[in-house]
């Protein structure tokens, strides 16, 4: 840090407690660490010198990341300028960054419970480029009411005309009853899962996974094979489902939606972790009514934003760094959908044109297809090397084949499209089901697709490609015709050059 950078009041340091914050965490996974250290040293050296290693270890350990983030902090300032933000850290190896208050598109708060802890939280500062971290600064950490000046400085935007009469303030806060919706899923399983195996692996590391198998193995000596598997896959989804409302109460507790003067929406939740995220309105292109199957046959839906502005880096922090309204009922994420955009009505809500019964055969094929092979395969090498085989193979057939085509029939109804006022509408999908409202402004060119088994039928995909939220929006295998004339429609201008009328 040069001296002159030093000597002017602007530059600030981040907050000193951030070596007693690298302290703690440092000696949390000490700790952890220290359990198997003393059990795999205390046969060799005895319980006291294994213990005494140990501390010593510890001890070394913490002093050096103390140490070390001692130096980051000594080292770091930062500038909010007139016109830019400015970020100086490193010894060794020196960064100077500097980002342009007009580009700046977020500016989030995250706090985790050992930083609340401390009344203090991280800053990420974003232009939502598509350049790493170097579209990012991160001031870590700085007192909670440094962050919140920061981020009320950096988003300040002069109110919008033409707001029209959707109120501002809160417009959704926390249901405990959305809690129903947990359950349902997908985590849950792959939570249960994940217990199953971090049970195994303990046991592995502590060396008695063997003994663990056969006690469990004596649970069931008795018991029919199918029944013993019906109630090991009952208990791995019981310890998904609590997995899951634990984490639904971490992510979603103490949540609200604001819009606040100037035209910014803000999320906060969060129980241990506390998050702060701002999403401006101005770079908001639509929503996203998402409904996964579990949650839509309880008759709910979550809603994401489809914004400019969220760069890879930030979206690498989990699947609901853009949702707005966690699962809820389908009516209130309608409600909240259309005061996300100022409208009467939602889009997501509009009448939808059907497509093809075409389209439900190249459905009902996949399907089929997806399900034959493996049965078939399982069939043929039961045939070949043990009749066990042939059971499981008709066993997967008599229960997926079903499934399957059910699964199938969904997926045709849920296909639909439409144009609506500002907005053009796409819907898809039966495991998780999507309806995007895009701002059609947003829509910047159309891919067309036909494959050889598509144009037999007479079908074709259509893809908008947006700057925002997934990138892409596809009417899928629509009939040729309308597919090229929905396009044309939505944005008047920008698919005619390539259009042959009759």
């Amino acid at each position: 840090m040069s001296t002159a950078a030093a000597e002017d009041p602007r530059w600030r340091r981040i907050h000193p407690r951030t070596v007693l914050v690298t302290a703690l965490v440092t000696a949390g996974v000490a700790a952890g660490a220290a359990v198997p250290v003393v059990l795999g040293l205390s046969g060799r050296f005895g319980y006291a010198r294994a213990v005494g290693w140990a501390l010593a270890g510890a001890a070394v350990l913490i002093g050096c990341a103390a140490a070390g983030d001692y130096v980051r902090w000594r080292r770091t300032r930062y500038r909010i300028g007139p016109e830019r933000v400015d970020l100086h850290t490193g010894l060794l190896l020196v960064k100077r960054r500097s980002l342009d208050r007009t580009r700046i598109r977020s500016v989030d708060l995250t706090a985790p419970v050992q930083l609340r802890l401390l009344g203090l939280v991280t800053v990420r500062i974003g232009t939502g480029e598509q350049a790493g971290s170097e579209s990012t600064l991160e001031l870590d950490p700085v007192t909670r009411a440094e962050g919140e000046r920061l981020r009320h400085e950096l988003l300040d935007r002069a109110a919008e005309p033409g707001s029209g009469t959707h109120r501002e303030g809160e417009l959704a806060t926390l249901d405990p009853r959305w809690i129903r919706y947990a359950p349902v899923s997908f985590v849950a399983p792959a939570l249960g899962g994940a217990a199953v195996g971090g049970l195994l692996q303990i046991s592995e590391w502590a060396g008695v996974q063997g003994e663990v198998i056969d006690w469990v193995a004596d649970r069931f000596l008795d018991t029919p094979l199918v029944w013993a598997i019906v109630v090991m896959a009952g208990a791995a989804l019981a310890a998904g489902v609590v997995g899951a409302l634990g984490l639904w109460v971490e992510m979603w507790w103490n949540y609200r939606l604001e819009r606040e003067p100037g035209g910014t929406l803000r999320v906060r939740r969060g129980l241990l972790t506390s998050r702060s995220l701002s999403v401006e309105e101005r770079r908001l292109r639509g929503v996203d009514l998402v409904e996964p199957l579990g949650v839509r046959l309880f008759g709910a839906a979550r809603v994401d934003a489809i914004t400019t502005g969220l760069a890879k880096d930030e979206e690498s922090q989990g699947a609901d760094h853009n949702t707005l309204l966690p699962a809820a009922p389908r009516p209130l994420a309608e409600v909240i959908a259309a005061e996300v955009l100022r409208e009467r009505r939602t889009p997501t809500g509009a009448p939808l044109t059907a497509h093809p019964r075409a389209a439900r055969s190249r459905r009902l094929r996949r399907a089929l297809g997806a399900v034959a092979v493996p049965v078939l395969t399982l069939a043929v090498l039961g045939a070949v090397l043990t009749p066990v085989l042939l059971w499981i193979a008709l066993a997967c057939a008599v229960v997926f084949l079903p499934l399957a085509v059910l699964l199938a029939l969904d997926a045709y109804r849920a296909l639909g499209h439409t144009v609506s006022g500002d907005y053009l509408v796409t819907r898809s999908g039966t495991v998780r089901r999507s309806t995007a409202a895009l701002q059609r402004t947003g829509v910047i060119g159309w891919t067309v697709k036909q494959s050889c088994f598509q144009r037999r039928a007479g079908l074709l995909s259509v893809t908008a490609t947006t700057a925002a939220g997934a990138g892409a929006y596809t009417a899928h295998d629509t009939d040729a015709s309308e597919g090229l004339t929905f396009a044309a429609e939505a944005v008047p201008g920008l698919l005619e050059p390539f259009l042959e009328r009759s």
